[in-house]
């Protein structure tokens, strides 16, 4: 690999996800404002702020490529975002109940030499199973998905909360379209094989 990679995310997910990838690279902690704009779509505020977090990254090295991601879900035409806590989870699994979402995340990769920048937004969508409320307390006592978006870990027990997965690249679920990556990776002379 010619030049230094970085993800500019806390994330222990994202982090996970690119270890799949075998390539070497080190994170950093981007500061950015995640607050949506008036008006702003769920795809232009994923967009934006991963191009934002990227270039956060990118601020904080000399050379390299920078990752930047942001995913939202959103359910009747609403953001919704992590719960934070037990009763807030169980309201919005509540809500998913029967109910299909989409997943938007949006992926930026910067050249920092360069300031080039590729961007791109990848839907997944997550059609749920009619859920009892007893199902749902259940499954939120046992894995407490607080910090995640949507109330659920798919890796996970959150699995048998859905009827079926539609999307490109599973892995955009938890937060980096591995797919995605691969080929803004390439076009920015990294190869992963």
């Amino acid at each position: 690999m010619s030049k230094p990679l970085i993800l500019a995310s806390t994330s222990p997910f994202r982090k996970q996800l690119l270890d799949k990838l075998n390539l070497s690279f080190s994170c950093c902690s981007p500061e950015v404002d995640e607050t949506p704009l008036e008006n702003e779509s769920p795809q232009d505020l994923v967009l934006r702020l991963a191009k934002l977090k990227a270039a956060a990254g990118a601020a904080q090295f000399t050379e390299g490529v920078v990752i930047g991601s942001d995913q939202v879900a959103v359910i009747d035409n609403k953001i919704i975002g992590k719960p934070l806590n037990r009763e807030t989870a169980i309201e919005q699994l509540s809500q998913s109940s029967g109910q299909s979402i989409t997943f938007y995340t949006g992926l930026a990769l910067q050249d920092i030499k360069s300031g080039q920048v590729e961007a791109i937004v990848e839907p997944f969508i997550v059609h749920f199973r009619a859920l009892s409320q007893k199902a749902i307390s259940r499954y939120v006592d046992i894995e407490q998905p607080f910090y995640c978006a949507g109330s659920f870990k798919c890796e996970g027990l959150g699995i048998a909360l859905f009827e079926r997965l539609e999307g490109k690249d599973p892995n955009t679920l938890v937060g980096l379209p591995l797919i995605s990556l691969i080929d803004l990776l390439h076009r920015q002379g990294i190869e992963v094989l």
